[in-house]
């Protein structure tokens, strides 16, 4: 079977088989190929056979692909040609042993590691674990409880997805997001959104300055966006032209002002929070938009004891020192690991039916579905909850991920893709009341506390 094989860029010593259906190759982790580098569009190319011969397309890159050395939106494929995107140069061979050539180079995907540090994913999901239990004890010295909550976000994060947050006023949401970007030693912007926030507010904008030789020139001043992690405060309030700019860097990691586009640093995360119970003056999100959060974690009451001890804890002399668990790099190495990780095809496929059922016009759906829903979740569903699983298993130490992780991380990733009808909705049945019921209906032995 023909293979690609990595020279250059972040996954030198990589190789990947290409099935004649084709391959994509992007920086976005529903890719085949994942290639970690801002240069490098979401979806930027890809490889298939047709019409007789094998092929390389761009799929409208902001960068371009090249084919020895120039550019092409299409061109065929020879044994040995050379394939560039970003800083990745790619060869093509019609035939030979992907696994052999791979296997030497395995820890290349890594990045550079020393000798003391892990060299293969089995250490590195260990090591995971344990700075996991680290960030928990980091984050309870300023938050309390809520350790739900922290789980998903660091799910989310490391699987390089976006986090909506639905809580009611006080349940210091912006405080544990702050705190998180400080234990992963991340940039931090906070932008409050409101109804006279522009795009250029958050993208940033051109201004005309003087260089000091009395020559006048553009020169873009950087918005908050560019950050690694971006909260988006009432992300409802602001009208969906500004809304429409996140959406753009939450999906290519990149801005465009006027012809010219620029990348946002790696790792990017977008974390928004949302206000349940104050409607007045907002703009609800619509369901492209929220289809592009990975999770919509819901920031609950804490018990009254976990109560208690805020009270106690803010009012009176507590004093806090936040220690760095990992690190922007280390965030990057790990995110590839989550991609590595063994899923058996009953769990693929338990995922699947899960997204599949909740859509009332497929034929797999239950009859409550048909009557209390009115759409249903996408195919980005079954892919988040397969991904979420993944990074789940490894958080808690497992090298393989289980259904019962594909059923721990169900209700995030499906809550906001599910539309009720009203009937629902009159009854007094929520989103996760229908998840709950799919859960049970395909899996009459799991326990569904949430």
């Amino acid at each position: 079977m023909p293979f690609i094989q990595f020279n250059e860029g972040p996954n030198a010593g990589q190789s990947h088989e290409v099935p004649e259906a084709g391959i994509t190759l992007g920086r976005d982790y529903t890719a085949n190929v994942q290639i970690l580098d801002t240069r490098v569009s979401s979806a930027h190319a890809m490889i298939l056979f047709e019409k007789g011969n094998w092929w390389v397309y761009d799929l409208q890159s902001s960068n371009g692909t090249l084919l020895n050395g120039s550019e092409t939106e299409a061109g065929t494929l020879e044994g040995g040609d050379t394939i560039t995107i970003g800083a990745s140069t790619i060869t093509f061979h019609l035939e030979g042993n992907a696994q052999a050539i791979s296997e030497p180079s395995a820890r290349e995907t890594l990045g550079k590691r020393s000798a003391a540090e892990p060299s293969n994913d089995a250490e590195l999901v260990a090591e995971l674990s344990a700075s996991y239990e680290r960030m928990r004890e980091q984050l309870s010295q300023v938050i309390v409880g809520q350790h739900e909550v922290i789980e998903q976000m660091l799910i989310a994060i490391f699987c390089r997805g976006h986090a909506l947050l639905m809580g009611v006023p006080g349940l210091a949401k912006t405080l544990l997001v702050s705190t998180l970007s400080h234990v992963l030693d991340l940039g931090f912007k906070r932008v409050q959104f409101t109804p006279d926030l522009m795009p250029a507010d958050i993208t940033g904008t051109e201004i005309l300055d003087d260089d000091g030789t009395g020559k006048r020139a553009f020169r873009f001043v950087h918005g908050p966006i560019f950050a690694n992690l971006v909260l988006a405060d009432e992300i409802n309030r602001t009208p969906p032209k500004t809304q429409a700019a996140l959406l753009e860097a939450m999906q290519e990691h990149h801005v465009t002002v006027g012809d010219r586009t620029y990348h946002l640093p790696e790792p990017f995360f977008v974390l928004a929070t949302q206000n349940p119970i104050e409607q007045e003056g907002t703009y609800p999100l619509p369901e492209a938009q929220l289809d592009r959060f990975m999770f919509n974690i819901v920031v609950d009451y804490p018990s009254a004891e976990e109560e208690l001890q805020i009270i106690k804890q803010v009012t009176g002399n507590h004093k806090v020192r936040i220690e760095t668990a990992l690190n922007a790099d280390d965030v990057l190495k790990l995110q590839q690991v989550v991609r590595r990780v063994p899923v058996a095809d009953h769990v693929v496929e338990f995922a699947a039916t899960l997204a599949r059922a909740s859509r009332p016009k497929q034929k797999e759906a239950p009859d409550f579905v048909r009557e209390l829903v009115a759409w249903g979740a996408g195919p980005r569903a079954g892919i988040s909850l397969i991904t979420a699983a993944k990074a789940r298993a490894i958080l808690h130490g497992r090298h393989h991920a289980t259904t019962d992780d594909v059923q721990k991380v169900a209700y995030p990733v499906l809550r906001h893709r599910i539309l009720t009808t009203f009937s629902a909705e009159a009854a007094g049945v929520t989103t996760d009341d229908i998840i709950k019921m799919l859960i049970k209906y395909y899996k009459p032995e799991a326990e569904l506390d949430i």
